[in-house]
């Protein structure tokens, strides 16, 4: 039998946990950065035209993102038309900042590996990594 490895500090190095699973999928983060662009909140058609997708798509989307407490979604009317204004809550702002955080580790463990000559192992797991979370 193998005797099992101690831990050691490079022990899930590059496992990037808080890379969040419902702020890490493409048209959510880009709502969400749309929306941390404007603390005043966007109008959904504006949205919907900043992040390039339809309708249905985005609405999609904001289930999730209201769903996990990211975004809070208000229905109204202005000038007795329907609509919908959507904008991103404090804790949705401090989620979305601690992934960033995270993606910036990744980007600069990839570009460390670059540099030191480790780029086919270290960078190549970072960004598959990455490619599937």
């Amino acid at each position: 039998m193998r005797k099992p490895s101690a831990p050691n500090e490079q022990t899930g190095r590059f496992a990037y946990d808080g890379l969040d699973r419902v702020i890490h999928e493409k048209a959510r983060l880009s709502v969400l950065t749309s929306l941390a662009a404007h603390p005043k909140g966007l109008v959904f058609g504006s949205l919907k035209q900043m992040c390039g997708l339809t309708d249905g798509n985005l609405s999609r989307h904001l289930s999730v993102l209201e769903d996990a407490g990211l975004i809070a979604i208000e229905k109204g009317y202005d000038h007795n038309r329907p609509q919908t204004i959507c904008r991103i809550t404090a804790p949705g702002r401090q989620r979305y900042l601690d992934y960033l955080k995270v993606l910036e580790q990744v980007v600069r463990d990839a570009a460390g590996a670059a540099k030191s000559g480790d780029a086919t192992d270290a960078a190549a797991a970072g960004l598959r990594r990455l490619k599937t979370v």
